[in-house]
């Protein structure tokens, strides 16, 4: 007990230090003035790469790369993942979850320290045929989320089937390999055919997102047993995420990211917090898993129709209660809030642009020298809790509802 509270410990109290540190010494900034200048050279000396790889224009092309961009996507992967819990698989589900998180992190946190361009559009063309892309295409550049999140996600599910059906046949490995290098090669190429990323942008998110599967796969076996038997998770996994909000670089200029990692790390804390509680109830090993006489398909889309509508109703009510608990909280301590779009009596006269600097400069001063003429932006709070609501339910609340109705 005492060593485990002692790692605990030592790991926040290291990334406390890490914050501190690199403030005072502005090491965003330093970095930032080393890579950027090298960054933004290449990507405009690949322009011609891009236009030349644009020259193929199809509507057939565009539709499958924009198809496979939505497929690899973050929200697909979120709106997968329940199905996978549901499914019985749900070590996969949880560490797929856990990895997409850190890629998340990872990714956003390096996007945002060099802060460099997408390829110039004109004279590249940009296809963004979803909401989702055209906020994407707000962030900068390098690397590649997409091609990082591919690697690891589906190096991570290939090694996982190839685990849990102990097949030996190399034949089937090949197969495997083959289609997962098919799928990240399609992606790097149609972000660069979509005029999202240049060259660099992908060879930066293959190279990144290698490292993170070869981590991952190193130490996943012990997260995952310390988030199923460990002590303090909970407690851990708050401070954690708490710690990693106020760790987030500051960028050139504000970008989207921050908010997509914060509500993505709600999602990593829901998660581990229910299934640190209901693990013997709902997601040991000898649960049912579909295709199974223990849980058929008729059963799985039941759990389905069931599932989906009460973890967005939850969505909704977590994001009511933190709009309503959050201000009263703040208030209560003293602590001087702003809110940029949740709710808007908290707008003041702070214009938008100004209102996003605010979101996303100096979370660490403010963490360690914390004064009466800091504001906080409370919808970051917000966007957390009521994505941690969401995990949560999906874990935790819906599987017992599973259970009262016998799905």
């Amino acid at each position: 007990m005492e060593s485990i509270a002692l790692w605990q410990g030592l790991t926040l109290c290291g990334i406390v230090s890490w914050i501190f540190i690199s403030s005072c010494l502005n090491v965003t900034q330093k970095l930032r003035t080393l890579i950027q200048p090298w960054v933004s050279h290449h990507v405009i000396s690949e322009t011609p790469i891009s236009l030349q790889i644009q020259k193929y224009q199809h509507g057939f092309l565009d539709a499958l790369f924009s198809g496979l961009s939505c497929v690899v996507s973050v929200p697909f992967y979120t709106a997968f993942l329940p199905f996978l819990f549901w499914s019985g698989h749900g070590k996969l589900a949880r560490q797929m979850t856990l990895l997409m998180a850190f890629c998340d992190y990872s990714g956003n946190c390096i996007k945002d320290v060099v802060s460099a361009p997408r390829p110039s559009s004109p004279p590249v063309k940009r296809v963004t045929a979803t909401k989702d892309e055209e906020e994407h295409a707000l962030e900068y550049g390098l690397p590649s989320s997409h091609t990082l999140n591919t690697i690891c996600l589906s190096g991570y599910l290939l090694h996982y089937v190839l685990s849990y059906s102990q097949n030996q046949d190399a034949s089937l490995k090949f197969a495997g390999l083959a289609i997962v290098c098919l799928i990240v090669f399609l992606t790097g190429l149609g972000r660069i055919y979509l005029g999202m990323h240049s060259v660099i942008d992908i060879i930066a998110g293959l190279a990144i997102g290698f490292a993170i599967l070869a981590f991952w796969l190193s130490v996943h076996d012990y997260v995952d047993s310390f988030i199923v038997s460990g002590q303090n998770v909970t407690t851990f996994w708050a401070f954690l995420s708490i710690l990693l909000l106020f760790a987030y670089p500051t960028p050139e200029l504000p970008t989207p990211s921050f908010e997509f990692h914060s509500a993505f790390t709600g999602v990593a804390f829901g998660i581990v917090a229910g299934v640190q509680q209901t693990y013997h109830q709902f997601h040991h090993e000898a649960v049912p898993h579909i295709f199974t006489p223990q849980l058929t398909i008729p059963a799985f889309i039941g759990r389905v129709l069931v599932g989906l509508p009460t973890i967005l109703i939850v969505k909704y009510c977590s994001k009511a209660l933190a709009k309503w608990i959050l201000p009263v909280v703040s208030n209560t301590l003293g602590i001087p809030i702003k809110s940029t779009g949740y709710i808007p009596m908290l707008n003041g006269s702070v214009t938008g642009k100004e209102s996003e600097k605010i979101k996303q400069s100096g979370y660490a001063m403010k963490l360690l020298f914390f004064s009466s003429q800091d504001t906080f932006d409370v919808d970051t709070g917000i966007r957390f809790l009521q994505y941690s609501g969401l995990a949560w339910s999906v874990v935790d609340l819906v599987p017992s509802i599973f259970s009262y109705l016998r799905l």
